[in-house]
């Protein structure tokens, strides 16, 4: 920044309590129960997430999981 801020003693107007509406920490640091398999899969698959998970910084494994997990829920049962 380069113009400096100006402040005052001027009244804020009215003023509410926001209440807490983020979840606790134990919600945001759960981890799914995984299990390992091993599968084949084609060379031309496994290229493509690769590239796309170097372009993303991202594990591709990670993101092949996460489409078979999105793929499972779009068709799992009612």
């Amino acid at each position: 920044m380069k113009r400096k801020i100006k402040y005052t003693d001027e009244p804020l107007g009215k003023i509410s309590v926001v209440k807490d509406f983020l979840p606790p920490p134990e919600e945001l640091a759960f981890k799914q129960e995984n299990v390992k398999v091993t599968i084949s899969l084609s060379k031309s698959s496994v290229d493509f997430f690769k590239k796309v998970a170097h372009k993303y910084h991202a594990p591709y494994q990670k993101m092949i999981r996460t489409l078979i997990d999105a793929y499972a829920a779009r068709h799992a049962s009612p």
